[in-house]
């Protein structure tokens, strides 16, 4: 399994740098946010390093979501939570911090504050031709 020096998850996995541990397998582990945004924010790492999720290979990605579907419904089911939010920050640009994949397990509760910021745009039919061909010519 590949590791960064220097990267914060990676000296975690590593058992460097402690963590309140929720889950484990073979190729990933679970543990608190030290930030959380509600009680029982948690993350999920793969123990191999990438930095972004298209870097990763699909069964690690499968295994990473595995692992949020069986954390969040622990989570859910331990905070009383009403709903959960996942959460990947997939580059700088989109927020992400640490230089490590990394998926959020928010609970959610109807007085918790949090909220979204999500401006709808539009999408003509001709536009959505020429980039629907486009991303088909991607795959």
């Amino acid at each position: 399994m590949s590791r960064e020096a220097n990267c914060i998850f990676c000296k975690i996995i590593e058992g460097k740098i402690p963590c309140h541990l929720l889950y484990e397998d073979k190729q990933t582990l679970s543990f608190l946010d030290i930030g959380p945004l509600s009680r029982g924010h948690s993350l999920v790492i793969p123990k191999s390093h990438y930095a972004t999720l298209e870097t990763m290979p699909i069964e690690l990605a499968t295994a990473c979501m595995e692992t949020v579907t069986r954390v969040g419904a622990a989570v859910l089911g331990a905070t009383g939570a009403e709903a959960w939010n996942v959460l990947q920050n997939n580059g700088p640009l989109a927020g992400q911090v640490v230089g490590h994949v990394h998926f959020h397990i928010i609970p959610r509760a109807d007085s918790d504050g949090l909220g979204f910021r999500w401006p709808t745009g539009t999408l003509t039919d001709l536009g959505a031709k020429e980039l629907t061909e486009a991303i088909l010519a991607a795959l």
